[in-house]
């Protein structure tokens, strides 16, 4: 079945929006603010921004109250991939004393707004580079947890650069975020890692990629396949068939399944493994169920992961 009649390419592209954004970047718009202790070099507060919710979650915790944080993309109904800014994301960009953009493709239009409007103060984090992902790599790297890591160090950094008064405060927010807000996160990793590792799994998309190496699991699905779902492509049918086969043969014990993406091909995949009493385990690009921070979301996905498997386990 073509994914192409459901689902726009995710190769980058111009929107035509960004005319726009540009025109309100250069007009000065700004958004305003509830009142906060740090402040930007206008002297209001200061502001620091996100592409997408799970840096957004991270940015908020490493910078507290002293900062008012915000994401542009945080509603899990909506596929990041394909997302059109709007003139209030343009708002948003241009009163930021930090803006993180994910890059690897992954918010092209991000970069565009940013280079529209070339502010020599804004602290720029792109994950991209910060992480040394090249183009083409897998973009979806706040599901590995050394890249969480590396990144939380760069948007400290950003923010002490911007708010240069309270760099202790930042330094010490980002050690209670390493060692108490991250402990269940990474605990979860460990048991994971020791108790399943090399066990087969499958996945609908290349997003769990970088948490299933992290925990040793042996992701058996087909490369090409998973590149060709978050790319928005087609699949080969020699991958499908090899999936259908792996699915039937119960070649696998857990179905990994991006709601987010759910396209023809990857839906009728995740009804084979039910039929097969496979356990299918639910993932999200961004943060779920609204409101939910970092941690308490991949901590919620890594608890039914290690569920699954382990019934997956019991029922050989």
């Amino acid at each position: 079945m073509s994914q192409r009649s459901t689902r726009r390419s995710r190769l980058p592209h111009r929107h035509p929006l960004v005319a726009l954004l540009a025109g309100l970047l250069l007009a000065g718009l700004a958004v305003t603010g509830c009142a906060v202790p740090a402040t930007d070099r206008s002297g209001g507060p200061l502001l620091a921004c996100a592409t997408i919710n799970p840096w957004g979650s991270i940015l908020s915790e490493l910078a507290g109250p002293r900062v008012r944080t915000v994401s542009i993309i945080d509603n899990p109904a909506t596929d990041p991939h394909d997302y059109e800014p709007t003139p209030a994301d343009a708002r948003l960009i241009a009163r930021a004393a930090v803006f993180v953009e994910n890059g690897i493709g992954y918010d092209s239009w991000a970069a565009r707004a940013v280079r529209a409007d070339p502010e020599p103060h804004r602290q720029v984090v792109d994950v991209g580079r910060v992480t040394g992902t090249p183009d083409g790599g897998n973009p979806h790297r706040w599901y590995s947890p050394s890249d969480v890591q590396a990144v939380a160090a760069a948007l400290t950094a950003a923010l002490q650069r911007a708010d240069p008064a309270d760099a202790d405060y930042y330094a010490q927010r980002r050690q209670q975020f390493l060692t108490v807000g991250l402990a269940g996160y990474h605990q979860l990793i460990g048991q994971l890692r020791q108790r399943y590792a090399g066990v087969a799994v499958g996945a609908s998309e290349s997003i769990v990629a970088p948490l299933v190496a992290a925990v040793g699991l042996n992701l058996i699905t087909p490369d090409t396949f998973l590149r060709a779902v978050s790319e928005g492509t087609e699949p080969s049918t020699a991958d499908k068939r090899l999936i259908d086969s792996q699915l039937a043969n119960h070649r696998l014990a857990v179905y990994l399944l991006n709601t987010q993406n759910a396209v023809p091909d990857v839906a009728e995949q995740a009804a084979a493994a039910r039929r097969a009493g496979i356990p299918v385990v639910t993932v999200t690009e961004t943060l779920a169920p609204a409101g939910a921070s970092f941690a308490s979301w991949q901590v919620d996905q890594l608890r039914r992961l290690s569920e699954a498997l382990a019934d997956a386990r019991s029922a050989r």
